[in-house]
C-alpha cells in the first residue's frame, strides 16, 4: 500500500548521500539531459493514463470543471503561500540564522511533497497498489536530491521522514477508503476515469519538465476528484460504461 512511498524514501535518501559527496561535480548538461529524459517518460505515463477512458467527456468536463474550480479556489497560489510560510516559519525553528542544513531540509520536504504527483501517485499506490507514478516521482525526486544537497547539504536527506509520513499518510487513507467500499480494482469505472483524468493533469507535469509550457497544474486537481463523482451521477442516470 506504501510500496511507492518507500521507493521515494530510498531515492531521496541515495540522491542526499551522493550530492553531499559529490557537491557540484555533475555537469549541467547531463543533468539536463536526464530530466528531459523523466519528462519524456513522464508524457508516455500521461498519454497511457488518459487513452484509458472509457468516454473521453467524463476525463473533458472533469478539466473544465476541475479547472474553474481550483482557479477560483486559487489552490496553486495558496499552495505557494503555504511553501513560503513554512519555510519562514520552520528556519525561525530550526535556528534564527537559518542554517543550511534546516535550509535543506525544509526546501526539499516542500519540494517533494507539494505537487499533483505527489497526491496522484500515493491515491494510486493506496487505492490499486499501482506505485508506477510513485516510481517515477521518486527518480525525480532522487536527482532533485542530488542536486539540493550539492549546495545545501545533508538536511536535504531528512526530508526522507517527511515524504514518508505525507505520502504515506495519503496512500494509508486511500486504502481505507477503498476497503470502505468493499474493494477498488484498476477495472472499476470511477477508477478509470479517475486515473484517465489524472493522466491528463501528469501531461502538463512532463511539459513542465520538458520545458514546453508552464501550467498551473496544482489548479487541476480537483479534476481527480470531480471524475469519479461524474461516473456515480451518470451511474444513478442509468448510463452503462
Amino acid at each position: 500500500m506504501i510500496t511507492g512511498t518507500l521507493i521515494n524514501v530510498a531515492t531521496v535518501v541515495v540522491g542526499g548521500l551522493l550530492g553531499t559527496f559529490l557537491g557540484n561535480r555533475l555537469p549541467e548538461k547531463m543533468r539536463l539531459t536526464v530530466l528531459h529524459g523523466l519528462g519524456l517518460m513522464t508524457l508516455v505515463i500521461g498519454v497511457s493514463m488518459a487513452i484509458g477512458t472509457k468516454n473521453v467527456l467524463i476525463p473533458l468536463f472533469s478539466i473544465l470543471i476541475g479547472g474553474i474550480l481550483g482557479e477560483a479556489l486559487r489552490i496553486e497560489d495558496a499552495l505557494e503561500r503555504m511553501g513560503q510560510w513554512a519555510e519562514a516559519r520552520l528556519g525561525r525553528l530550526f535556528g534564527g540564522d537559518r542554517s543550511t542544513f534546516a535550509q535543506g531540509f525544509i526546501t526539499a520536504s516542500l519540494v517533494f511533497c507539494v505537487g499533483p504527483m505527489t497526491i496522484l501517485g500515493s491515491i494510486q499506490d493506496g487505492l490499486m497498489g499501482d506505485f508506477t507514478l510513485l516510481a517515477v516521482k521518486s527518480l525525480m525526486d532522487g536527482f532533485a536530491a542530488m542536486a539540493l544537497a550539492a549546495s545545501l547539504g545533508a538536511g536535504v536527506m531528512l526530508s526522507a521522514v517527511t515524504v514518508l509520513g505525507y505520502q504515506g499518510g495519503l496512500s494509508l487513507a486511500a486504502g481505507l477508503f477503498g476497503a470502505a467500499l468493499g474493494g477498488v480494482t484498476s477495472e472499476t469505472p470511477w477508477v478509470i476515469e479517475m486515473t484517465a483524468t489524472g493522466g491528463v493533469v501528469i501531461l502538463s507535469i512532463a511539459f513542465l519538465l520538458l520545458d514546453i509550457k508552464r501550467i498551473r497544474a496544482a489548479n487541476l486537481l480537483p479534476a481527480v476528484f470531480i471524475a469519479p463523482l461524474l461516473v456515480l451521477l451518470l451511474g444513478l442516470l442509468g448510463v452503462a460504461f
